[in-house]
């Protein structure tokens, strides 16, 4: 072949090659600027206190509020019109007392009437009773007489007792918080007429945890203060603990205590109720708030050279906003108590406290 023939087919092949080579070199440049850049390990912030042991008064404080010991609606046995409601909002009312009074006009009518066949059907019953035994009556005849006294003895005894439903009276001794009803109105059987509590005693109930609810027994004495009476203090008595605590390991324990005429406490009253627990000592706390699941399954986040470990931990009792650590940490140990959502086991973490 000519070589002024093959000059031209060289330069064009050098050609095509440059032109593949500067593609190639810049679809290298775009591939390297599109490459996603490798994300360096970023450190999450999160609060941390350190675990420490602090001398604690074993004092076991709850608050509440006040409740009557006994309380109960004054309601209608039987239906039928008022005729009389003796008191008023605020009245003191006696257990067993008069309060209120239903028409009773019609039974008494009817009681009248039941009387009257009750004395005709005493007479019949003798009269054949007497002709039974000389032999002038059937034993079928003594027997209907024998009925007809019966039936009218029951019916006199169910109207009395209709006549006595009327007549309502008040389950307990207290006073009268609210007035429902007034002389007219209907009634059923059923109704309430009006709400009494009786505050001579009041209660309080607390939740406490499954390690104080042990160390607590019926009968023991506890101090009873409130903001009402700066300085003074109620003493109370322990009058139930529950068997069964709920699904946080609480259990109810409720308290009695007298009312005080010098210094008289009313229901729903604020009170902080100290169980005169004795001694104390130093006790290993974190805060409440380093728990990641709650007290019934207790985890914390400890913070071991900037990565976050998921410990289990056994915990003991409240004191406040803190918990009592018994086993799975150690002194000076820095626990996670903000920024837990942020994190899982493993996570690189920055202190912050």
């Amino acid at each position: 072949m000519n070589k002024k023939a093959i000059l031209p087919i060289i330069i064009v092949i050098a050609v095509i090659a440059a032109i593949a080579w500067k593609l190639s070199s810049n679809k290298k440049k775009i591939d390297e600027k599109n490459k996603p850049e490798v994300q360096k390990n970023v450190s999450i912030p999160v609060s941390v206190a350190t675990v420490k042991k602090e001398m604690i008064t074993d004092q076991l404080m709850k608050t509440g509020n006040l409740i009557p010991n006994r309380e109960a609606d004054i309601m209608a046995i039987s239906a039928g019109k008022l005729t009389s409601v003796n008191f008023k909002l605020g009245s003191y009312v006696s257990q067993g007392g008069v309060v209120a009074q239903v028409d009773s006009r019609q039974q008494s009518i009817n009681l009248r009437q039941a009387e009257i066949a009750k004395a005709k059907a005493d007479k019949d019953f003798t009269r054949y009773k007497n002709l039974l035994e000389g032999e002038a009556a059937t034993e079928v005849n003594f027997q209907d007489a024998k009925y007809q006294r019966d039936n009218a003895t029951t019916q006199i005894d169910l109207l009395h007792k209709q006549i006595a439903d009327n007549t309502i009276k008040s389950p307990i001794s207290g006073q009268v918080v609210s007035k429902l009803k007034e002389p007219g109105e209907y009634v059923s059987a059923g109704t309430p007429l009006a709400h009494v509590v009786d505050i001579s005693q009041l209660k309080v109930n607390v939740m406490v945890s499954e390690n104080d609810a042990y160390g607590l027994k019926i009968g023991d004495k506890v101090t009873v203060t409130t903001d009402i009476y700066t300085g003074h203090t109620f003493s109370g008595t322990i009058s139930f603990i529950s068997a069964q605590g709920d699904a946080t390991h609480n259990y109810p324990v409720e308290i009695l205590l007298q009312n005080n005429s010098s210094f008289p406490l009313k229901a729903g009253t604020t009170v902080s109720v100290n169980f005169n627990k004795k001694g104390g000592g130093y006790m290993m706390l974190i805060p409440r708030t380093a728990l990641t699941q709650g007290m019934k399954t207790p985890k914390v986040y400890v913070v071991e050279n900037n990565i976050a470990v998921l410990k289990d931990i056994v915990i003991g009792r409240e004191i406040g906003n803190q918990i009592e650590v018994l086993s799975g940490l150690a002194e000076g140990t820095d626990v996670v108590v903000s920024g837990q959502i942020n994190i899982k086991n493993g996570s690189t973490v920055k202190s912050v406290k």
